[in-house]
């Protein structure tokens, strides 16, 4: 009878723990839809449809520099970055991640990919434009006026699909936390002892490979704004100082690469691999 009941609760609390799991994953990707929207499409769109109001040119700079609603939006926004990159660093860190495991265990991950969401999703709900002030520049005279922005849809649908293409290489399963949960309910232990130590070499140096790709994204829009020059700035230098890649992790992400090009060239010969495998 006992062992009936502790089958019970450990069936309970893996259900439990594969429902806090798949709920976040939801909450995740409609997080990371809206970003896509807030830091790229909504940009382009104003100038596609040939709204103007991003900026006021006939203010001059001093003049800008000095308005309080100006820098009142500008400390703002600094802000809710710091908030982000304060989350993004300090739960990454060894001491803070061993001390959240020993209380989460395997929503460990989980939990970073949900506060993760939560400070994206409050940068993206209180961020603060600023349209008081002249833009870097703007392209507005015919026909760039039209053909740019349209580029710079293109540029920035290319380079997301290439984000979500990396993540899918970089096992995406394991880094929203869901593999973590299904290990955890069969007693498989941690994912990454599965992973060859190039792997994990590779994970512990940048999580998140899509550098030049982001680099784009903030930075080929038709129109920079004052708050979206704070914003590619200040992503681009955080990403800068995090990345820590060296030629041996760039040769592993070839090996990977070439690997996956061949199982969807060849899908038969890679249904036919086994499922204990592991990661080279």
């Amino acid at each position: 009878m006992k062992s009936l009941i502790d089958m019970a609760s450990v069936g309970l609390r893996g259900l439990a723990l594969c429902a806090v799991c798949l709920l976040n994953t939801a909450f995740v990707f409609i997080s990371g839809a809206e970003f896509i929207r807030f830091i790229s499409f909504r940009a382009i769109y104003h100038n596609i449809t040939g709204d103007t109001t991003l900026c006021q040119d006939s203010i001059p700079w001093s003049v800008a520099l000095r308005d309080s609603s100006v820098l009142g939006s500008l400390f703002m926004d600094l802000g809710l970055l710091v908030l982000f990159i304060m989350q993004h660093s300090l739960l990454a860190r060894s001491p803070v991640k061993q001390a959240l495991h020993s209380v989460l265990g395997p929503l460990n991950r989980t939990a970073y990919c949900f506060t993760t969401a939560l400070a994206l999703q409050i940068i993206m709900r209180y961020w603060q434009p600023v349209m008081g002030a002249p833009c870097l520049w703007s392209v507005r005279h015919a026909p760039w006026s039209i053909w740019f922005p349209v580029l710079c849809f293109v540029l920035h649908f290319l380079c997301w699909a290439i984000i979500c293409s990396i993540f899918m290489i970089f096992d995406y399963p394991e880094l929203m936390g869901i593999k973590q949960v299904y290990n955890n309910c069969l007693g498989l232990g941690d994912p990454l002892t599965y992973k060859s130590p190039g792997a994990r070499r590779l994970l512990s140096h940048l999580r998140h490979p899509v550098c030049l790709e982001l680099g784009v994204v903030l930075w080929v829009l038709p129109a920079l704004t004052l708050d979206r020059l704070l914003l590619a700035g200040t992503l681009s230098t955080y990403l800068a100082v995090a990345h820590s890649l060296d030629k041996q992790d760039l040769a592993y992400l070839c090996v990977r690469l070439n690997h996956k090009l061949q199982l969807f060239a060849e899908p038969q010969r890679g249904s036919a691999e086994p499922c204990g495998h592991k990661e080279t």
